[in-house]
């Protein structure tokens, strides 16, 4: 056939370059990476040094540079990164044709999990160094990401008292089909009564097994056990479950870029705004720092830490009444008169406050009014009850602040989408949708601040250049291999 271009004879001598130097180009991300890793003080931040004894071993920059540049190539797989080693072009020119063994480049990771993490709060440094971060907020939030724990390996009181039940459920079939064998003989071949035995001897097994662990359940301090990863744990997820982290990020409202993140065993992100916010202003660098969250991270007692730590919080109320489904009045149908101290009621009544009762909490107030509810014409779409009672904390001020703050900037939440949850899709495309490849949380923590490091990586290749980062990593701070 004719007009197709044609390639070289694979029998035709071929003379290439003489030095690796020539297949990188100068715009090539391989040499952004070279350049951040030799940057380091490895031994400060945490890298193991080489033995005194033994066979020399591998540089912690060469492993710690196959990682970077797999992961930037969305390769996680020790077994997979060896195999670049021998192969890639790209990769000889990155480590001086080191090719290390997948057991070598795995227990680098799971040996150095801390100070890969350190490597990942580096990066966020030097961004923060180039003015990439100039403090103009962040928003949070967390998402749910795979374990390599099986759901069939998590239980909890639940899920091991229904698979008790199942189990004898199986066993009182199999026994009721054997009493009808015996009763008819030449009803079931001989090979299927072993059968049937074998399987209610093996349930039998499974029956004192699961009783095994319904004492590991009881006794673990959230009720939860699993098997294959230990901190893994189960959570809700998409009006499903889930077998795996809640990943936390803060993220820079102007560049996109990761500049916090935590990994965390808590199926719920309450409870992690004011640690994810102090985290981020430790990485910008700022006295102050604004924050965007959603719903979940919704928390009186976070939301003041917060204010009392200059920490500015936009954080919508989540609507959790049961009145609205009823059609009754909510809480933010009754008027707060801050100078008066007393709520107005849809029906134009003033509530007051009333005095704190021993069976009450001492925090939070109660306003009333004691006579006009019994003759309300809304009282039918007000409370069941004698009169209602609307509860106010008495740190509430922080929480109307809030709100305020929210109906001043409509657009918040739609900041907070556009910015937070645009990282979580990639990193988990990235990641093939499937599990993490490491156990137990601190393992994890390390496999996450990989991804994050060279999410942070593209970003700033994409907003800087190859060059300029070059240039910001400074001089190698570390001996020769």
């Amino acid at each position: 056939m004719k007009r197709f271009m044609e390639g070289d004879d694979r029998d035709q001598g071929v003379l290439f370059p003489d030095h690796l130097e020539d297949f990188v180009g100068e715009d090539n991300p391989v040499r952004a990476v070279d350049a951040f890793v030799d940057a380091l003080d490895l031994v400060d931040i945490g890298f193991s040094d080489a033995a005194a004894t033994g066979r020399p071993g591998y540089h912690p920059a060469v492993l710690l540079k196959i990682y970077v540049y797999g992961y930037l190539n969305r390769i996680q797989s020790s077994r997979r990164l060896e195999l670049e080693t021998g192969r890639n072009v790209e990769m000889m020119w990155l480590t001086g044709r080191l090719a290390p063994d997948f057991k070598t480049i795995a227990d680098f990771r799971r040996d150095n999990s801390k100070a890969i993490r350190k490597v990942c709060s580096q990066f966020v440094m030097l961004c923060r160094h180039v003015g990439l971060l100039n403090g103009d907020g962040v928003a949070i939030d967390g998402s749910k990401f795979k374990a390599v724990n099986n759901r069939d390996k998590n239980f909890t009181p639940a899920k091991v008292k229904r698979r008790m039940a199942d189990i004898e459920t199986s066993i009182e079939r199999y026994l009721s089909k054997l009493d009808a064998a015996d009763r008819n003989e030449p009803s079931l071949p001989a090979s299927k009564v072993a059968h049937l035995q074998e399987r209610i001897v093996r349930l039998r097994e499974q029956m004192e097994e699961l009783k095994a662990i319904d004492a590991k359940v009881q006794n673990a301090p959230d009720a939860q056990v699993s098997l294959t990863d230990p901190d893994a744990r189960s959570m809700r997820h998409r009006g499903g479950g889930i077998v795996g982290y809640n990943v936390q990020t803060a993220v820079d409202v102007e560049h996109h870029l990761i500049v916090a993140h935590e990994v965390t065993s808590s199926g719920s992100d309450r409870g992690q705004l004011v640690k994810m916010a102090n985290q981020a202003r430790l990485a910008i660098g700022g006295e102050e720092i604004t924050v965007v969250a959603d719903r979940g991270y919704y928390g009186g007692e976070q939301l003041l830490e917060c204010a009392n730590t200059g920490i500015t919080t936009y954080v919508p109320k989540p609507l959790t009444s049961s009145g609205t489904k009823r059609g009754f009045f909510i809480k933010q149908d009754f008027l707060y008169d801050a100078q008066n101290d007393v709520y107005i009621c849809p029906a134009g009544q003033t509530l007051t406050k009333g005095a704190h009762r021993s069976d009450r909490q001492s925090d939070i107030n109660f306003y009333r009014h004691l006579s006009a509810c019994s003759n309300c014409h809304l009282k039918p779409r007000c409370t069941t009850e004698k009169l209602r009672r609307i509860r106010r904390w008495e740190q509430e001020d922080v929480l109307d602040d809030i709100e305020r703050r929210l109906e001043e900037k409509p657009d918040a939440m739609r900041v907070r989408r556009s910015t937070v949850e645009h990282p979580f899709g990639t990193l988990k495309a990235w990641m093939g949708y499937t599990h993490f490849l490491t156990r137990t949380r601190e393992k994890v923590a390390a496999e996450m601040s990989l991804h994050v490091l060279v999410y942070n990586f593209k970003r700033v290749l994409k907003i800087i250049g190859i060059a300029p980062l070059m240039a910001i990593s400074g001089p190698p701070k570390r001996s020769g291999r």
